[in-house]
């Protein structure tokens, strides 16, 4: 089974979107408001099985904090990533640890009250 795609719940979009460009260093995004949801695409997926990730603002659809985790890979090392988690807004919850051979994992609170992982090989 693979995950193809990911929406994290936001309660201000533009604050959320700010959030995460500063944590993975990713160029402005189009918000896309169809009168029901608003919502950006962070990352829109690949055919080599990547899966897309998006920030949607939608009524009943609330930030947590509790609930299923998502690790969002940083590539070679999370270290960097996770020292802009604070600047930007977030609140890191556990430092870099390992995870033996699977890499390495730490888990932080968004802007938005999600509890989220970073995810890095070394």
């Amino acid at each position: 089974m693979l995950a193809v795609w990911v929406e994290i719940p936001v309660k201000n979009l533009e604050r959320a979107t700010t959030f995460y460009q500063a944590l993975f260093q990713e160029p402005p995004v189009e918000i896309v408001d169809d009168g029901t949801r608003r919502t950006i695409t962070l990352f829109g997926g690949s055919a080599d099985g990547k899966s897309g990730i998006s920030l949607n603002q939608t009524a009943n659809f609330e930030p947590c904090d509790k609930g299923v985790l998502v690790y969002l890979d940083t590539g070679d090392d999370l270290t960097e990533h996770l020292s802009r988690v604070e600047p930007s807004g977030g609140k890191i919850v556990a430092g870099k640890a390992s995870m033996g051979p699977a890499g390495w994992l730490a888990t932080f609170i968004d802007s938005e009250g999600n509890l989220l992982a970073l995810y890095s090989v070394n």
